[in-house]
């Protein structure tokens, strides 16, 4: 079994979570191992040459399937008229949300998970899709059903990206949106980009009394309180009490904001572009 490794140190060599290998393993047959007298895997050269090309041929747009084709084969032809695998699904994506259907949009979003990285699909294709509905729904071209839908699907998935968000040793980040602040989808796929550098997420969610958000500063002492205000009037009718909370914790203000009002309050605020007030973070 010379020069034959574990799917940890697969992982570790090809950047390649043991997850994904298993399911590209699984669903392609790209990996071909063998098995130790105990009865582990056991992955080759081979193996991971295959999976290191399978990696680059998706980087440069091929799917998941014609990139494992290849990876394969050692075929370097690609489909002429193939488009990137991100506008593919993001296209499928959006005709199956559009026309309700539930099933067709959740495995897409699985297919998306599996082809390209967390940021890579949020970043990418949900946040996208996210601000064209809105554009939509304001020009009269998507119903408020259209909206609610959508909203509350991604919102679910978002929530189980998240789910272990709270977990390890980094910094401690608050996330809430102000009183009569009713949309948090932006501010649960910042704290999951957050989270994947290395913050440790507390999230209070939408439409969140102030009276919670003291507590929640006393009680977690975050590093960083970032709080969601889309109409600059929210940040100016709770002067006061956002003074209070400048005063315990280092605090950002995100969303459409007036920087002279989240000053006035000794706020700082963050970009507009969700991924780049991710970048931005600083312990």
């Amino acid at each position: 079994m010379d020069g034959t490794i574990r799917i940890g140190e697969l992982a570790r060599r090809t950047g390649v979570s043991p997850e994904l290998l298993r399911a590209w393993e699984t669903r392609y047959g790209l990996l071909q191992p063998t098995r130790s007298a105990g009865g582990f895997r056991l992955y080759s050269g081979a193996d991971e040459t295959r999976t290191r090309r399978m990696t680059r041929l998706i980087a440069d747009g091929v799917s998941a399937a014609e990139a494992a084709r290849q990876a394969l084969t050692g075929d370097d032809a690609r489909p002429a008229v193939e488009p990137p695998i991100v506008d593919q699904l993001a296209d499928r994506l959006r005709g199956a949300l559009d026309a309700f259907d539930g099933a067709d949009a959740h495995a897409n979003l699985d297919r998306l998970l599996a082809a390209v990285s967390v940021d890579a699909a949020l970043t990418d294709v949900v946040l996208p899709y996210l601000r064209d509905l809105g554009d939509r729904w304001a020009a009269g071209r998507a119903t408020v059903a259209h909206e609610h839908f959508a909203s509350n699907l991604i919102r679910g998935r978002l929530l189980a990206l998240a789910r272990d968000w709270d977990r390890g040793a980094g910094p401690a980040l608050l996330l809430a949106c102000l009183p009569g602040e009713a949309h948090d989808l932006g501010l649960i796929t910042f704290g999951i980009l957050a989270a994947r550098r290395g913050w440790r997420v507390t999230f209070l969610g939408a439409d969140t009394p102030i009276d919670t958000i003291h507590t929640a500063v006393r009680d977690t002492h975050p590093s960083l309180t970032v709080l969601v205000a889309l109409n600059p009037a929210l940040i100016t009718s709770h002067t006061d009490d956002l003074r209070r909370v400048t005063a315990q914790t280092r605090t950002a203000i995100a969303g459409n904001t007036d920087t002279d009002a989240a000053d006035h309050v000794g706020a700082t605020t963050l970009p507009n572009d969700i991924a780049r007030a991710a970048e931005s973070l600083v312990p």
